[in-house]
């Protein structure tokens, strides 16, 4: 079989066709509409990766992330599917599991410090409660102080009132 040698103005036309291309439309198909071998288009495709992007192993390693950064990647990476996410991460060095970990991690602090305000509010609750219990007892004992007394000033005057008849 004889090789086809193709000019630099085809490969970057066809590469920017087949970057280009819709979702329903394969690789193979661009490469049937150029006439051409889609081994030969797919290692096209890889090289321009290549050049376009850098090497991963430039990329500082995942335990490096300052939380900012982290967060950052996480927004980037939301929503993407399986296959952008995975091409997303080799981009940036990273793996898809140290971005699910980076999400638990971000949750587990944001329940931690959601949890601690609630037990500060709940501890102050408890606080009031305590003191509203202790003033209702205050009120309570009074009270019954207050009915001794009337009573006992009743009997002091039906006393009296029975001497002086």
């Amino acid at each position: 079989m004889k090789q086809q040698h193709y000019s630099a103005e085809f490969k970057e036309q066809a590469i920017a066709k087949v970057f280009g291309r819709s979702k329903e439309q394969s690789v193979e198909s661009v490469a049937d509409d150029l006439s051409m071998s889609k081994g030969t288009l797919r290692n096209w495709m890889k090289m321009s990766n290549r050049a376009q992007k850098p090497a991963p192993a430039s990329a500082k390693p995942s335990s490096e992330w300052i939380p900012a950064e982290r967060l950052l990647a996480l927004q980037e990476s939301h929503g993407l599917d399986e296959e952008e996410l995975n091409a997303w991460c080799r981009g940036r060095g990273i793996f898809a599991h140290d971005l699910t970990q980076w999400r638990v991690d971000f949750c587990e602090a944001a329940a931690a410090a959601n949890g601690r305000a609630e037990s500060e509010e709940l501890r102050q609750l408890r606080v009031a409660n305590l003191q509203l219990q202790r003033d209702l007892t205050r009120k309570d004992k009074a009270l019954a102080e207050a009915a001794a007394l009337l009573v006992l000033q009743k009997k002091y005057r039906a006393l009296w009132a029975a001497e002086d008849a």
